[in-house]
């Protein structure tokens, strides 16, 4: 376990902007920065990070948070993991004492293959590097493909000896669980039972993940063991750490490159990749000879919107890749195309070449995918009228995915010229293209009417006053009305809205509603506060016309904002009932004793347990809730505090001029018992109109004795509702 000293370093020397730039292209905007999300498939940047707040946000999937939660989310970490990612980054010694049984056996799997992983790639270097064999054998291939020794080292390639099964002994011996070495697919078990090494007699070419953990190898035949070896290269299997469409091999060596250069080279393999580096070209990915991916392309498109493929002589192969030049069109990507001389790839053109010379025919022989496909088809089709139609058709195709429509149009000119068509052929071509995408798009979407939930939870109180997890900035769910979960009011006419935002696209029937919770403009845009803050009036408990369920739902919020945002902060100095003096009373001491004395607890279990949580930390040295539960384990937990601990927009120059609104840290004193009776003034009144419905319930008006009891408790009730009224200034119509 780290203690709470190392954990507070962490937190202090994480800094967001530097570490989501490891992992996503940033660019400035205004007093923030941003770029691609990399947790749903961004097209359009919608990911954004607030310096000055130490956190981010993505305003189309919701995901965020402080450094420790991206690198929880991005690296599939738990938290005290990612704590020690953060720490090594920053270089912050971490002091752990021993783990308990118990809590080594709550390590997840992907955490233990990971190590596994770990541990087998060093194993594969030191056979190379240490043994007889290895330095024989492994080495001298690589020294004889002309690699450098610091590139081999760089890569941190291996060999695996020719032995039936001495990784698995090894493995074992080290005190290495044989199931997790199984499900890394290091070694196999067969039907008989017997276990031997999956990358024996191979050269090893470990898979890093974008952040430099191994997720999986690749292993290459001896080319003296080549003949009649109709596969050359074995690649770990999938697992629960390692998938081959999401992971491209180099990206972890050719990020930082990629963004200075502005610029992706795609290639083919391992060797392809290595090869470029030695020539001085380090932003090279390959796709490890699987075809392009989706995911692959958003990977690179984090880092750069340019991005050039390299073929080698193989016309077939062009031909096979044309999907793929069509699915980096459809991201949004610039591409570009480079032809090889016939029987090169880059691996064998750039022994042939010095670094200066290799540069130089990259830069000279880049063509833009229209000129590469219409020059490759038009020699294939040589005058055919069929085939020029196929030709056309083909490019059109190519055309109608590009989402940009300045950029398409462009490329329609250029097109018509090249084929001597008149560009009004080809535009009315790839509009009829793109017509039939949106209506197979439209085909693909959910039933409307359905809204999608955020990922930040919230309380909702139904009509028998249980409470339902709701997303804080959305009491939205699906359409239909109560029955479906949504809030009273809502119906399959007027569903209740979800503020999210993709692109100005919305899966679900959605539209503004003035009682709704919706987002202020701020730092971060979107933020999950409800309408109206503790500044102004409240948006309840004024004789508004919103269902006293949500106004339950809003105050408690606002209940917990303060919480968070000062609930370790001293409110006013009270008497103490067993010495008579004075003493600081703090927020969360008030909100807990102001709940208690009602016998009252807040709804939601999350609230709650911040609330617990606050007061056993309370008289903690150094203890601030907002960092705190900022940087919970919890991440539901720590995504809430953030979307309530920020301010909203201030006010404009404009209505503020000559104002001088005090902060809210000194009116803590005023604001939050005001809050907190605005909070019981709601819950009466939905009390109040249980009773009612009670009391006009024919069955209990037959029961004399129950009905008395009714009307008793409504009477004491509306009294209560009153003297509530009164502090806030409420005028109460019976």
């Amino acid at each position: 376990m780290i203690d709470r000293a190392t954990v507070d370093r962490i937190l202090d020397a994480a800094n967001i902007v530097d570490v989501v730039s490891d992992f996503v292209t940033l660019k400035r905007a205004g007093a923030n920065l941003k770029g691609l999300c990399p947790f749903h498939d961004d097209r359009t940047p919608s990911f954004m990070v607030s310096p000055s707040k130490n956190i981010c946000k993505c305003f189309a999937c919701g995901e965020g948070g402080t450094p420790v939660h991206f690198i929880m989310k991005h690296e599939q970490l738990s938290y005290p993991d990612a704590l020690r990612y953060l720490a090594k980054k920053y270089h912050i010694e971490i002091k752990e004492r021993e783990q308990t049984d118990e809590e080594k056996a709550e390590q997840s799997e992907r955490e233990s293959l990971f190590v596994v992983n770990e541990w087998a790639n060093e194993w594969f270097q030191k056979q190379m590097n240490d043994t007889v064999d290895g330095r024989a054998v492994g080495l001298a291939y690589f020294r004889q493909r002309g690699f450098r020794d610091d590139l081999i080292k760089k890569f941190q390639l291996g060999f695996c000896p020719d032995k039936y099964d001495a990784q698995w002994q090894a493995a074992k011996a080290e005190g290495y669980n044989e199931d997790y070495i199984l499900k890394t697919g290091l070694c196999i078990r067969n039907e008989q039972g017997k276990t031997y090494d999956r990358f024996r007699n191979r050269v090893i070419f470990p898979i890093h993940t974008i952040s430099g953990k191994v997720v999986g190898f690749g292993g290459r035949v001896l080319d003296s063991r080549t003949k009649g070896v109709s596969i050359k290269y074995q690649n770990s299997p999938e697992s629960v750490i390692y998938s081959k469409k999401r992971e491209l091999y180099g990206l972890f060596f050719a990020k930082k490159a990629i963004v200075k250069e502005d610029l992706c080279y795609l290639v083919e393999g391992y060797t392809d990749v290595m090869a470029m580096h030695q020539q001085g070209v380090e932003n090279v990915v390959a796709s490890s000879g699987t075809a392009l991916t989706h995911e692959q392309i958003r990977l690179i498109h984090r880092f750069t919107e340019n991005i050039t493929v390299i073929y080698d002589g193989d016309a077939a192969g062009i031909k096979a890749s044309q999907r793929g030049i069509d699915m980096l069109l459809a991201e949004g990507m610039t591409v570009r195309l480079l032809l090889l001389p016939d029987g090169d790839d880059p691996d064998s053109f750039a022994r042939k070449h010095t670094a200066t010379e290799y540069q130089q025919y990259l830069a000279e022989h880049q063509v833009d995918f229209i000129r590469f496909k219409t020059d490759l088809l038009l020699n294939e089709a040589k005058g055919d009228p069929i085939k020029l139609s196929r030709l056309v058709n083909n490019i059109v195709d190519s055309l109608a995915v590009i989402p940009d429509e300045i950029t398409r149009t462009f490329y329609i000119k250029e097109t018509s010229q090249m084929l001597s068509i008149e560009e009004r052929i080809i535009t009315t071509a790839v509009a009829k293209v793109r017509a039939k995408m949106r209506e197979e798009r439209r085909n693909e979407r959910p039933t409307p009417g359905f809204a999608r939930p955020q990922q930040t939870s919230s309380a909702s109180v139904t009509q028998d006053g249980l409470t339902s997890s709701q997303p804080v900035d959305s009491f939205a769910t699906r359409q239909g009305g109560e029955e479906a979960g949504a809030l009273p009011g809502a119906t399959p006419e007027r569903p209740t809205p979800n503020p999210s935002r993709n692109g100005g696209e919305q899966a679900g029937a959605e539209m503004a509603n003035e009682n709704e919770s919706l987002p202020l403009r701020g730092d971060l845009e979107g933020s999950f506060l409800p309408r109206g803050d503790l500044e102004g009036s409240f948006p309840f408990g004024r004789g508004g016309s919103a269902p006293e369920e949500e106004k339950i739902v809003l105050t408690e919020a606002l209940l917990v904002q303060m919480l968070i945002r000062h609930g370790e902060k001293v409110m006013c100095d009270v008497e103490d009932e067993e010495t008579g003096e004075a003493r600081p009373l703090k927020v969360a001491e008030f909100i807990s004793f102001s709940l208690d004395q009602d016998s009252l607890h807040l709804h939601h279990p999350l609230h709650q347990r911040i609330l617990q949580e606050t007061l056993e930390h309370l008289n903690e040295e150094g203890f601030q809730c907002t960092r705190y539960f900022e940087n919970h384990p919890d991440n539901d937990v720590a995504t809430l505090s953030i979307s309530l601990a920020h301010d909203p927009e201030a006010l404009s120059k404009v209505h503020s001029k000559g104002l001088t609104i005090p902060p809210e840290e000194e009116r803590l004193a005023e604001l939050v018992p005001r809050l907190m009776t605005d909070y019981k003034l709601a819950i009466v009144k939905k009390t109040i109109n249980g009773l009612r419905r009670q009391l006009g319930d024919p069955a209990i008006k037959a029961d004399k004795e129950h009905f008395k009891q009714l009307m008793q408790e409504f009477m004491t009730t509306t009294r209560s509702l009153q003297e509530l009224s009164k502090e806030c200034g409420d005028r109460v119509i019976s």
